[in-house]
């Protein structure tokens, strides 16, 4: 897989707005792997609880408050993404300074609004 996002905060309640990101990427072909707090399915995508070292992720998309995102600050510049984008209520200026550091594009966006206007 090629250009694959990652969905770090992925829950499996369909009210949830990474549960819903994970469909509209899926329905736009995207590749997606995904990380939650419960192992389940969404969509065709298996949700993680483990931080594995995926290969060819190409943008994070996060759905994790900024304290939560600590513990995941060294995996996701471990994966050396070309961008992370933080959805409403993510924006974290601590880590962005680390992204910048790691030359690690960022994005304050939702990605459900980026899908639907075509700017993913």
């Amino acid at each position: 897989m090629k250009n694959v996002t990652l969905v770090l905060g992925a829950s499996l309640k369909e009210i949830r707005y990474s549960y819903r990101a994970i469909k509209k990427l899926r329905d736009k072909e995207i590749p997606v792997v995904a990380i939650g707090l419960r192992e389940g399915l969404v969509a065709d995508v298996k949700v993680e609880t483990k931080k594995i070292a995926f290969k060819s992720i190409d943008t994070i998309t996060l759905y994790l408050n900024p304290k939560r995102q600590v513990e995941y600050y060294d995996y996701i510049i471990s994966l050396k993404p070309r961008r992370v984008i933080f959805n409403p209520k993510t924006e974290n200026v601590e880590f962005i300074n680390l992204l910048r550091k790691n030359n690690i594009e960022y994005e304050i966006a939702c990605t459900l609004v980026l899908l639907s206007t075509n700017q993913y």
